[in-house]
Order: structure tokens, then C-alpha cells, then sequence
């Protein structure tokens, strides 16, 4: 025998679109939105947080170190990179439809979402494209600033 509603488990399990665009936002890079959608169990989910550690450990490294500090070039692009690719996530979490939603991670109970979810893609897409052109201005200023010193070092 069915029932037109689901059951109290099926209700547990259905996640919320809006929900998840913005943890996708908030705490994407630490992959937060992954652990939301899926559990803790989610190993996608745990790759997230160690490239975004290590990427603000080159934030504290080159605020306490200065600028020459080349260690510190390497580890603060991982934080850019992650910061741009939870922004992608929310933005595909945003944009995708209610109906595909649900055959997703709702068991296929379709559920309006409203515009919560496209408010979140806008946010991750204004932030997401100053983290990746930051990220991608850094890396080369600091590339041509090593390439500059080495032809220093060769002429010298």
C-alpha cells in the first residue's frame, strides 16, 4: 500500500537546492557543500579542505614572511583554485533544474526552489571570477618576477 506523501526517512534525506548553493558559497572550499549533499562519508568531500588549508597557511606565511617568501607562491594559488571551484559548484548547483534536482537527491519529489538558488549562482559567479582572475594574476606576476631574478642572476 503507498501513500501520496513520503515517509519521515524519505523526508530526512531531501536536500534543499538553496541549501546547498549557498554552502557552495560559504564553505565550498572546505567542502561543505559536498558533505550536505552527500554525508561524511563523501571522499570528493574530504579532498577539499587540505589544498585550502595549505593555500591560507601561504596567506599567514607571506603576511608574517613577506613577499619573497616562495613557498608561500605556491600555496596561496591552492586557495584561489579552490575558492573558484566551490564557486563553479554552487553555480551548477544553482542552475540546475528542480526536476533534475530531484532525481538527484530527492528521491524524485520535485520541489520548487524559487530564487534562492539563482541569487546564489550570481553571488558565486561575481565571486568566483575575482578569485580565478586574482588567482591567475598572482601566479603570473610572481612567475615573471622569479624569471626576471634568474636573468639577473645569469647576467651578473
Amino acid at each position: 500500500m503507498s501513500t501520496a506523501t513520503p515517509s519521515a526517512a524519505m523526508r530526512a534525506e531531501i536536500k534543499s537546492k538553496t541549501v546547498a548553493t549557498w554552502l557552495s558559497f560559504a564553505l565550498g572550499s572546505l567542502g561543505v557543500h559536498r558533505f550536505y549533499l552527500y554525508g561524511l562519508g563523501d571522499r570528493l568531500g574530504w579532498l577539499h579542505p587540505v589544498p585550502t588549508l595549505l593555500g591560507l597557511y601561504g596567506v599567514h606565511r607571506m603576511d608574517t614572511l613577506g613577499q619573497d617568501d616562495v613557498t608561500a607562491w605556491w600555496l596561496i594559488p591552492l586557495l584561489g583554485l579552490m575558492l573558484a571551484q566551490s564557486m563553479l559548484a554552487g553555480i551548477v548547483t544553482g542552475l540546475t533544474s528542480d526536476e533534475r534536482w530531484a532525481e538527484r537527491h530527492n528521491h524524485g519529489e520535485l520541489r520548487k526552489s524559487g530564487w534562492g538558488p539563482i541569487l546564489g549562482a550570481i553571488a558565486c559567479l561575481m565571486v568566483g571570477g575575482a578569485c580565478l582572475m586574482a588567482t591567475i594574476a598572482f601566479s603570473a606576476q610572481r612567475y615573471f618576477e622569479s624569471q626576471v631574478e634568474a636573468a639577473r642572476e645569469i647576467s651578473q
